[in-house]
């Protein structure tokens, strides 16, 4: 797995590529906890690239979460491939995150709840 991080205004993108297991996602847990504990407003992860998520990634997802909401910062995710959704809603997963099907779209609204102090509209 490799992980592109990126800012755009102070909301960092994340972009995992590959599989998040067992071996991969103590790394992402860091870098996500590392953005979280930089000065960002919100955070969005691009799965767009992800072909495979575990029971540990879905672990390293619930606590980015937690500490998310811990710090104040909106988690939002972006570009599910249908693999990937197939699995969140296995998990259960498809309720506990705002997901949007563009990027940019995940941006704007992981900013605007910020901006609106906490209150999210929901995810596409």
């Amino acid at each position: 797995m490799v992980v592109h991080e990126e800012r755009i205004g102070a909301t960092a993108l994340l972009v995992p590529r590959g599989r998040i297991d067992s071996a991969t996602a103590p790394a992402l847990g860091e870098r996500l906890g590392g953005a979280l504990a930089s000065s960002i407003s919100a955070l969005v992860l691009d799965l767009s690239g992800l072909e495979y998520i575990s029971s540990a990634g879905f672990r390293v997802l619930l606590v980015a979460n937690r500490q998310a909401q811990s710090s104040g910062v909106p988690l939002h995710l972006c570009c599910l491939p249908d693999k990937v959704h197939q699995l969140f809603e296995l998990a259960g997963f498809l309720e506990l995150f705002p997901i949007h099907a563009q990027m940019d779209e995940a941006v704007a609204a992981a900013s605007a709840v910020k901006a609106s102090g906490g209150r999210s509209a929901g995810g596409a």
